[in-house]
């Protein structure tokens, strides 16, 4: 059996590993670079999409999906195996990607032919997201699922977003069996949202995200705190507030925190001389409102 780390390397975008066993290629995720990182979304893929036998998903968030409709673009037939709601999640995250790369394409073109310089194509067009769903099995959590003979795997929840999961795979090689675990990213205990992550007892080899692993998370309580004392500062100066958010997961988070915020402290926020429920928010992102309106409902809180 051989592990490689293909992208999330000397960097937190782009997480993408191979496992290789006897003669099949099991890809863990297959994520876009972002920021700094960006670039490296046009290089090849260091495995051919063609040899690719499954990929295992272990969330919706573009760092660890946005380049599956690349992956299948550039000749991926196998499986992909995820939880439900990140199937679901990916249709309109994977679809509001490609609209992106289409309209940056555009945009790029527009200043090449002025210039004559030659065109750009995007990455990959919202038909090659849609054509990607076609190799999408959506399982559900603690469902042991095996994949052929000698791969075995179950899908745990991770707490991270809706669908997040901690992958357990159960290989047999030539030689003798493993459990290889994949943390994807773990979200915190106690968020209101979502149920904490599942604890895994054991493995002989565990691949771990380690973005916050040397820090201590702030209470959650003290952090509304400071936002809201920030918000109120704010209005008082007749200013605006900005918050840059994950359209999924890190804006449905805050709008409720806030809103249990102000529910639990009115009397507090009487004083204040604001009425802080008569401020107005706006969510200005079409995902973030589609996963709100469109998608999230069919989804009690875990």
């Amino acid at each position: 059996m051989k592990i490689r780390f293909l992208g999330a390397v000397r960097g937190v975008t782009g997480s993408s590993h191979l496992i290789q066993v006897n003669d099949k290629k099991i890809l863990l995720d297959c994520g876009m670079y972002q920021g700094r990182d960006e670039d490296l979304n046009l290089e090849e893929f260091e495995v051919s999409p063609a040899e690719i036998d499954y990929l295992l998903l272990s969330h919706s968030h573009i760092d660890h999906s946005g380049r599956i409709p690349l992956l299948v673009k550039k000749g991926f037939k196998g499986k992909i195996y995820c939880t439900k709601p990140t199937y679901d999640l990916c249709q309109i995250m994977l679809m509001d990607s490609a609209h992106i790369q289409e309209s940056e394409a555009e945009w790029k073109n527009v200043k090449a032919e002025r210039s004559g310089k030659k065109l750009t194509e995007p990455m990959y067009t919202q038909q090659d997201a849609m054509n990607s769903f076609g190799y999408f099995m959506p399982i559900l959590y603690d469902q042991i699922i095996s994949i052929d003979e000698n791969i075995t795997v179950k899908f745990s929840d991770a707490g991270h977003i809706l669908g997040s999961s901690i992958i357990e795979m159960w290989i047999k090689d030539e030689s003798n069996a493993l459990k290889i675990v994949y943390s994807g990213d773990l979200g915190m205990q106690e968020r209101a949202l979502l149920r904490d992550p599942t604890i895994i007892e054991s493995a002989d080899y565990l691949i771990m995200e380690s973005t916050y692993g040397n820090r201590i998370h702030e209470n959650i309580e003290k952090r509304i705190e400071g936002l809201v004392r920030i918000i109120l500062k704010t209005v008082k100066r007749e200013g605006t507030v900005i918050i840059p958010a994950f359209a999924v997961g890190r804006t449905q988070e805050i709008i409720y925190e806030l809103n249990k915020y102000y529910d639990c402290h009115l009397d507090q926020l009487c004083n204040e001389k604001i009425d802080i429920r008569k401020i107005p928010v706006y969510i200005d992102s079409p995902l973030a409102t589609k996963a709100i309106l469109d998608f999230l409902p069919a989804y009690p809180i875990q």
